[in-house]
């Protein structure tokens, strides 16, 4: 599994070497971002006249390092409350940013930095957009503290030792955690027919192992979500197509993250302890018979690395 980020962090010499060093960066390249002007030159961008920033195209595997993980070691290598300037390095292309291009990734995005704005007293300076275009720099400026080991590089040196020693645990053993689900969830199954025994030891099963607030499935039913088996507290019995989180991923036909509940549009508030949800339509022969819901007590519980795992529970 692969996602993509694109960081504005200053001059992209240091900040592509920080960034390639994160345990789960698959892959690096500098370019310009954002700009007015078609396949600019290192040369134009410099004028300042382009508007491009200059940018670090990030490739990670999020079943190994989180977006979240990466943002908060990408507010470790900037200032994000100077505004054009990093370093001794100023000028509209050495500004900070956040581009994206999934919207599915801006609510993790904003609670990365509304996180980092609680540790400053003055305004945070990120621009955060789409990503609306992206030119691959010149081929000497791609690795180059690697090629050129002296070269200059505004981050001091002890930050890359941070990011090579700095893991995503939390990732990594819940990818553990998954993969060892998996396999304890096809033995448990093996032979059995009957879905709703399946499903309701799937629900037992997630439940023990992460201790979410609530673990459960809806069942379609004429036109309607209805309460299947399920562990928690007492839930819902019916969710209307298109209406709170579940409904939504069964009218949208795909996975919903959700790092606050109360940032999404028609929450429908069956605890009020809970705080963020995962829901993953459940498919067989393509159509969408269920959903499986799963709710936490603590804000941006789950990310892409729960999305990857939990859509191949939902085949079982």
């Amino acid at each position: 599994m692969e996602k993509e980020i694109y960081l504005a962090a200053g001059c992209f010499w240091g900040a592509e070497h920080f960034l390639r060093q994160i345990d789960g960066v698959l892959s690096t390249q500098v370019g310009f971002a954002n700009g007015n002007t078609p396949n600019p030159s290192y040369e134009q961008v410099y004028t300042d006249t382009t508007g491009y920033a200059e940018t670090v195209h990030v490739r990670y595997d999020p079943t190994r390092v989180s977006l979240l993980f990466l943002l908060r070691m990408y507010f470790k290598a900037i200032d994000p409350t100077s505004l054009n300037r990093q370093g001794n390095d100023h000028g509209t292309r050495y500004r900070t940013g956040i581009y994206y291009t999934t919207p599915h990734d801006l609510p993790f995005i904003r609670f990365a930095l509304d996180e980092e704005a609680t540790h400053h007293s003055k305004p945070l300076c990120v621009e955060v957009e789409p990503l609306a275009n992206f030119y691959p720099a010149e081929e000497y400026h791609q690795n180059y503290l690697i090629n050129n080991p002296d070269g200059y590089c505004h981050l001091p040196v002890q930050l890359f030792d941070y990011a090579r020693n700095n893991r995503d645990l939390d990732t990594a053993h819940k990818t553990e955690q998954y993969q060892l689900l998996l396999r304890q969830i096809d033995a448990l199954c093996q032979g059995e027919t009957d879905t709703l025994a399946i499903r309701a030891n799937t629900c037992a099963l997630l439940h023990e192992t992460f201790h979410f607030w609530w673990t459960g499935y809806y069942r379609v039913e004429n036109n309607e979500l209805l309460l299947g088996p399920f562990q928690g507290p007492v839930a819902c019995m019916h969710i209307p197509f298109g209406a709170g989180v579940c409904g939504t991923a069964w009218k949208e036909k795909r996975t919903l993250l959700v790092p606050d509940v109360e940032q999404f549009p028609g929450h429908i508030a069956c605890s009020a302890a809970s705080r963020s949800e995962i829901v993953v339509p459940v498919r067989v022969d393509g159509t969408i018979v269920a959903v499986l819901d799963i709710d936490s007590q603590h804000l941006a519980t789950f990310d892409h690395c729960d999305s990857y795992w939990l859509e191949q529970i939902a085949t079982r």
